[in-house]
Formats: C-alpha cells, sequence, structure tokens
C-alpha cells in the first residue's frame, strides 16, 4: 500500500488543473506517492511526499478520492504490484527549497492532458473524473 496526493488548483476562470512530476528512474509522469510513514495518518503521508517531491504546500483532504494499481519495481530489481490511495492537495504555495528539487521535472496540466500524460490506466481514469471527486470550491470553507 501506497499513499499519494493529486496537487491541483482552479483557475480564475474555474478550470482545474494537476501538477504532475517525473519519477526519478523512468521519467514517466506520476502524482507524488510513497509508502506509508509510521505514526503518520495516510492523507498526512500523502502530503509529506507532496512536499518532499514537488516542494508543494497545501490543504489535504483526509479522505481518499479514490486508488490505482501500479508495478513497482523494488531496489533489488523485483516487480511487485502496488495499490494507491489517493488523496487531494489542494496547493497553496511552493517552497523555494526542497528535498527532491532538481531531481524531477513539475508542470502543471489540465485534466485531460494529464490524464493522457500518466500511464497507469487507474490513475488515468481517476484524474479524468477529478472534476466531480473535488469538493466544490468555497465547500470547506464556512
Amino acid at each position: 500500500m501506497q499513499y499519494a496526493a493529486v496537487p491541483y488548483r482552479r483557475t480564475e476562470d474555474g478550470v482545474t488543473e494537476v501538477m504532475l512530476l517525473t519519477s526519478r528512474e523512468t521519467r514517466r509522469w506520476v502524482i507524488p506517492k510513497g509508502w506509508p510513514i509510521r505514526g503518520a495518518k495516510p492523507h498526512a503521508s500523502a502530503a509529506r511526499e507532496a512536499l518532499e517531491e514537488a516542494g508543494l504546500i497545501g490543504r489535504t483532504g483526509t479522505e481518499a478520492i479514490g486508488s490505482y494499481r501500479y508495478d513497482k519495481r523494488l531496489k533489488n530489481g523485483v516487480e511487485t504490484r502496488c495499490k494507491v490511495e489517493v488523496f487531494p492537495l489542494e496547493v497553496e504555495g511552493q517552497r523555494k527549497r526542497w528535498r527532491e528539487k532538481g531531481q524531477r521535472k513539475l508542470r502543471w496540466f489540465t485534466l485531460l492532458d494529464a490524464a493522457q500524460a500518466v500511464q497507469e490506466p487507474g490513475l488515468r481514469k481517476l484524474l479524468r473524473q477529478l472534476d466531480t471527486l473535488l469538493p466544490d470550491e468555497g465547500d470547506e470553507e464556512e
């Protein structure tokens, strides 16, 4: 099991965009994800990955909005099937420095372009449906 954040923002005209980043080994477009952090709730682990991999800061939803599976190549060369639970991360900013800066490319995509850029079918489907899975603007602020 891994936890991931799907970093998103809404443009002034209401279009949802997501940030994708390249994986370090294969350079595929992915979302920030990683192994659970001991003692941290799943959504906090997802937020931590977004910070370490892309320097992103924001509000993370506490409920997963979906999941997908992919084959992860471990350091010993063995491939293992991973399930990834995905949490929304409304991006509020980006740090000037972060742990993996310079190791990955980062880019904002429209949902359609993001869905076309990723390889994992389950993630592609989740990105295509993202607008229906995210909270409406203003829902969280009372």
